[in-house]
């Protein structure tokens, strides 16, 4: 298993994501898997780019996923993205959500980057979380 479950991991995580109330009231831009046209004001996820590694073994076929997922908000400060952020990294750890392709064995945080973009006048925090998937 190579990248078979790509397509079915970025929807189940839009799924999981945008389906969750409390991340909505904190990300009222909402949830993209595609950065939306033009410059969006206020604050929102984007699940963007990922990168998949050969994990198969004796077992079977098997593949990890770091997959990145950014708050992008235009509010004073960091803390509105920090919320928006926190809130992602306690929904996607522990989540086993059902794939058209393979099934998700687990899902954990691996590193997280706060920034300013656009001369300082927006905020973005790209959190990558690790998915092993197997099958």
């Amino acid at each position: 298993m190579s990248y078979q479950s790509a397509a079915a991991l970025q929807s189940a995580l839009f799924a999981l994501l945008s389906g969750d109330a409390t991340l909505a009231s904190l990300v009222p831009g909402g949830v993209f898997d595609a950065p939306p046209p033009g410059t969006p004001q206020g604050t929102y996820v984007l699940i963007g780019e990922g990168e998949a590694l050969d994990r198969s073994d004796v077992s079977g076929p098997g593949c990890e996923h770091r997959i990145t997922v950014s708050v992008v908000s235009d509010a004073a400060g960091f803390l509105t993205a920090k919320q928006a952020a926190a809130r992602i990294s306690e929904i996607l750890p522990g989540a086993t959500p059902t794939l058209g392709t393979g099934r998700v064995v687990a899902i954990w945080f691996h590193t997280a980057r706060a920034r300013r973009i656009e001369g300082a006048a927006v905020r973005r925090i790209d959190l990558v979380f690790r998915v092993r998937i197997e099958g």
